[in-house]
């Protein structure tokens, strides 16, 4: 089996859209995480879903987990503040890791061997000329090499 025939489409991100914006399409779309593309439509790097939790928590429950008690459930919305009006560029580590990326014709392994050295749970599948032509989850890896 190769990698395409096990990736699916997904939402991609542009680097100026709105934070919110970006979290709002991981959550429905339950994503581990965004790719983020180019101008052009190519993908340049992935967003995981808890870089964004923790460029949107409060550092001081970061910090110390125990004082995220005194938010209660009903203003748990002050998360999503600490995003403010930044974008999916705002949220990008400053050095960027090289793109988590396999060709369609990457073997399951080569594609858990990605997944495993980039530290994310999402890997674009790209062509020769860098267009990305489907994606492959954590989750959907580990249900066709189990057989699930």
């Amino acid at each position: 089996m190769r990698a395409a025939d096990i990736a699916v489409s997904m939402a991609t991100v542009a680097e100026d859209l709105p934070a919110r914006e970006a979290a709002r399409v991981l959550a429905g779309q339950d994503l581990p995480g965004l790719i983020v593309v180019d101008g052009k439509g190519r993908p340049v790097t992935v967003l995981s879903g808890t870089h964004v939790l923790r460029m949107a928590l409060p550092s001081y429950c970061q910090d110390d987990p125990a004082l995220a008690r005194v938010i209660d459930e009903a203003a748990a919305d002050v998360i999503l503040n600490g995003i403010g009006d930044r974008t999916v560029a705002d949220l990008l580590p400053r050095e960027r890791r090289e793109l988590p990326a396999v060709s369609p014709r990457a073997t399951l392994l080569e594609v858990a061997a990605v997944m495993a050295r980039s530290g994310t749970p999402l890997v674009a599948v790209v062509d020769e000329h860098h267009v990305m032509t489907g994606a492959i989850t954590l989750d959907g890896l580990l249900d066709h090499i189990l057989g699930t």
